[in-house]
């Protein structure tokens, strides 16, 4: 495993579509696995393979439940809504408030390119939102209500 340089906003690969995974080879398991280690070096909550500079539809997640390795994840439902701050690891420094579902179901393939099923609420839903905008080119940013805040990274930044 090995840390990835995590891309920053300006960055053109951040606003590019990413390809869908067809298969699970050894570099897609050792991408999976670089990424767990770069997000949770950076603090952060999920990661998506634009981030660190691979544009495929491949994104990490760990609320506190243990690592979510979603592959061709696609979103099926969402209801309520819920506003809050949000962070990105690609724009260091800033959080912004967001309104996203207070509710997500998606399907995603595993690292066996087993297709299953994820249901989450509040800050799992606002991660699976947040990073598979990320899997279409783009930022939470364009969602912002106001003004970018200066904040200093704890745990809460996906």
């Amino acid at each position: 495993m090995a840390l990835r340089q995590i891309r920053t906003q300006g960055d053109p690969v951040l606003n590019k579509k990413c390809r869908e995974v067809t298969e699970v080879t050894d570099r897609i398991v050792e991408l999976i696995d670089d990424m767990l280690e770069t997000m949770y070096e950076a603090n952060g909550v999920g990661l998506a393979a634009p981030q660190v500079g691979i544009l495929k539809r491949i994104v990490v997640i760990d609320v506190g439940e243990g690592p979510i390795v979603m592959i061709n994840p696609t979103i099926v439902e969402t209801s309520g809504e819920q506003t809050g701050s949000e962070g990105c690891l690609s724009i260091p420094g800033k959080a912004g408030t967001v309104t996203r579902p207070n509710y997500v179901k998606a399907r995603a393939f595993d690292e066996n390119m087993e297709e299953y099923e994820i249901e989450g609420t509040e800050l799992l839903a606002r991660a699976i939102m947040h990073e598979t905008d990320h899997l279409d080119g783009h930022l939470y940013t364009e969602l912002v209500e106001g003004p970018l805040q200066d904040v200093t990274y704890d745990d809460e930044e996906a």
